[in-house]
């Protein structure tokens, strides 16, 4: 008696196919125009907004052969995939703002200081530098890899839009004390800031409308997207920056 032939319904054998997740850029409707959203590398994206483009921690590791040059770059921290001079270099223009905090500024020339709680305006878009930091995390015991005051997190107000970029840091008070976020973008990678189920615990606290997990290095998305799984009102969206 031959075996039967086991058939199984199509929906049963897609999920067995692993689906890449997309680089493609994400269009936000805002109240003046669309925003682009294009991941880039690790802790690098590019947003196009009203005319302009932001680069926000341009890294030479990932691939800028076909992007525009920026009206405007946001530089978080002094670590090499925050600070790449070289790249700064290639995607400023003359007319072009740098952003960042004052360590920054000892190897970027030109750059607009923001400290943390300051606010600025460029052209159509507000800037809000926030804090980030490590609490627990760091090299050596008594040393942290992020101290509190070196680097930015930022909030840009574009078209009535809140984005939050968190820069490299744990889930502190700061960030779970947040309002109206309506787009964020969330670090998780060990040992430098917290662990997937720690962002999303800080996720659950503020409670954005979008979630990007980026700068997530080694990090299980999976453990991320499964902890807030239940969370209505929050979409995770998972998008390949590696």
């Amino acid at each position: 008696m031959k075996p039967r032939t086991l058939l199984l319904p199509l929906s049963f054998l897609l999920t067995l196919v692993a689906t890449p997740l997309s680089r493609a850029a994400d269009t936000e409707k805002t109240a003046a125009g669309d925003l682009v959203i294009t991941p880039i590398h690790h802790g690098s994206l590019m947003l196009r907004f009203g005319g302009q483009v932001i680069h926000i921690d341009p890294w030479s590791q990932g691939d800028y052969s076909s992007q525009p040059r920026a009206d405007l770059i946001l530089i978080t921290d002094i670590h090499q995939d925050n600070m790449d001079k070289a790249l700064v270099d290639r995607l400023k223009k003359e007319s072009t703002v740098i952003i960042g905090p004052a360590a920054v500024a000892k190897t970027i020339s030109g750059i607009t200081v923001m400290n943390n709680g300051e606010k600025k305006q460029a052209g159509e878009i507000g800037i809000e530098a926030v804090p980030m930091y490590n609490i627990k995390r760091g090299p050596q015991p008594g040393a942290l890899y992020h101290t509190k005051g070196r680097g930015n997190g930022y909030i840009l107000t574009l078209g009535g839009k809140r984005l939050y970029i968190s820069g490299d840091t744990e889930a502190i008070p700061e960030m779970e004390d947040l309002k109206n976020i309506d787009i964020t973008f969330i670090c998780m990678n060990l040992p430098y800031t917290m662990t997937p189920e720690e962002a999303a615990a800080a996720v659950r606290a503020f409670r954005p409308r979008v979630v990007y997990p980026y700068h997530y290095r080694g990090s299980d998305l999976n453990a991320f997207a499964s902890a807030l799984k239940n969370e209505k009102g929050i979409e995770v969206r998972l998008r390949e920056w590696y």
